[in-house]
């Protein structure tokens, strides 16, 4: 416990080494269904009036390695890819996009929207594949250095509900219920051990609803 403490004590508070960023880092995350997507449009059109530049981006993705390592990783033909192997191609993937686009925006004063980052790898192969949070963490550590979210918005949705909206069959998407239920359980817990920058954002409602949840939290940063 006396670890964690001090883990979060140091947490960061940019992308930018050695100082604070002038922008500030926003991520949506939940699983497939939940309303990511939707809720990341809806931010983004809330924060555009009012005079904030706004980045929006996809992880894994967002850079041409990125959605280059989407395809592998989200590819139905990539049968027998172990965890561990998806671990690490995630976290390649987020390497790159921290570089390319969220640390230089971030610098730039500029606002970055994401939909998914560190905290899906915690969630979906730390908890749910059985990899370990904490050993996911630290291989995301090295991969994100300094630039973690300021939020991260988790949207809690229960397996029923999300399966009703979801309209994709990518690879992980395809596992079934059963993991996009230990998914569930596995954002909970991130949120439980990152209480101080992942929030639980209850996702039944209208999209306005869950907008009205969503920016009860991003006004903080404002």
């Amino acid at each position: 416990m006396g670890a964690r403490r001090r883990d979060r004590s140091r947490r960061p508070a940019g992308c930018v080494l050695g100082r604070v960023a002038p922008g500030r880092f926003v991520v949506l995350e939940g699983i497939d269904g939940a309303g990511k997507t939707t809720q990341l449009t809806l931010l983004e059109q809330a924060l555009r009036p009012r005079g904030i530049d706004v980045v929006p981006t996809r992880e894994p993705g967002g850079t041409l390695l990125g959605e280059r390592l989407r395809e592998v990783l989200l590819d139905r033909d990539s049968v027998g890819m172990g965890a561990r192997a998806e671990v690490l191609l995630f976290a390649a993937a987020r390497a790159q996009i921290v570089a390319e686009v969220i640390g230089p925006a971030r610098a730039a004063g500029r606002w970055v929207l994401c939909d998914r980052f560190v905290d899906s790898s915690l969630a979906y192969q730390g908890f749910a594949r059985g990899v370990g949070i904490e050993e996911v963490w630290q291989v995301n550590r090295m991969a994100v250095g300094d630039c973690v979210p300021d939020l991260s918005l988790v949207l809690d949705l229960g397996v029923d509900q999300a399966r009703g909206r979801s309209g994709g069959d990518d690879r992980i998407e395809a596992e079934g219920a059963a993991f996009q239920a230990r998914v569930v359980e596995g954002y909970r817990r991130v949120a439980e051990r990152f209480p101080e920058r992942v929030m639980l954002v209850p996702a039944g409602g209208s999209p306005a609803e869950v907008h009205a949840r969503v920016m009860s939290h991003v006004e903080r940063l404002l």
